[in-house]
């Protein structure tokens, strides 16, 4: 709902860029308001916090997760906890933790050290562990189209822009969206783009992540083809 409001001032001209966080956008991008720059990575990360004071955990007890892309996966490093939602921004979020209504929170390190709350993170977890969302860490500038927006050419780089197209045609390809437990996450090195890509298939709670390579400039159609490659190995009509 906070996206829209936000297009709406975009389309109506009383705002002339609009910043978003791009694991929060939609996968199919408006033609008349598109993303025109994306920002230099952050930690892409998911991140293990505990409550203030506390250096260590046995892994029992309430963990807060409001993220189902999440909870699937942290459910096989954390077996014998209970997963429960936890709604609010990161503060708020951090106060109910603290005061003893989780015993856990799995959170985005982007967001935690954006606000400079960085010493809060006990534990990081691998992309290996937990994969993250597609465009997480990635901060999306939206603008209006036909207008100029060449002085954002040095707002980020090539290799973040190439492993978000890579990531939400990923998940756009399978029909996910920003709420979807589907999950990507691209790196580019030397030209050479690496995806992989978390399948999830909802019949039987089965998931299973695959990758796939290529050239950079070809990132798009990486996301495609493995989201197709996936669906065509695990999906309903394979069981």
């Amino acid at each position: 709902m906070f996206v829209k409001e936000i297009d709406r001032a975009l389309l109506d001209g009383a705002v002339d860029l609009a910043v978003h966080s791009l694991k929060d956008m939609p996968m199919e991008e408006c033609g008349d308001i598109p993303i025109v720059g994306f920002s230099q990575r952050e930690d892409a990360r998911d991140v293990l916090v505990l409550p203030e004071g506390e250096e260590a955990w046995d892994g029992r007890g309430i963990i807060g997760c409001s993220s189902f892309r999440r909870r699937i996966q942290a459910e096989k490093l954390f077996p014998d906890a209970q997963f429960r939602p936890i709604r609010g921004n990161v503060p708020t979020r951090l106060e109910k933790l603290d005061g003893g209504g989780y015993d856990a929170l799995i959170l985005a390190a982007a967001g935690l050290k954006r606000l400079g709350l960085e010493k809060r993170i006990s534990r990081y977890f691998s992309p290996e562990e937990i994969l993250p969302a597609a465009g997480q860490g990635i901060l999306a500038v939206q603008g209006q189209a036909g207008k100029d927006y060449s002085f954002l050419a040095g707002f980020g780089t090539f290799e973040t822009a190439m492993a978000a197209k890579a990531e939400r045609a990923f998940v756009r390809s399978l029909g996910g969206g920003c709420s979807s437990p589907v999950a990507a996450y691209a790196k580019v090195r030397g030209g050479e783009l690496h995806l992989n890509g978390l399948y999830y298939r909802e019949r039987d709670y089965f998931f299973v992540i695959g990758s796939k390579s290529g050239p950079a400039h070809e990132a798009e159609r990486i996301g495609s083809s493995l989201a197709q490659e996936l669906a065509g190995r695990y999906g309903e009509e394979t069981i």
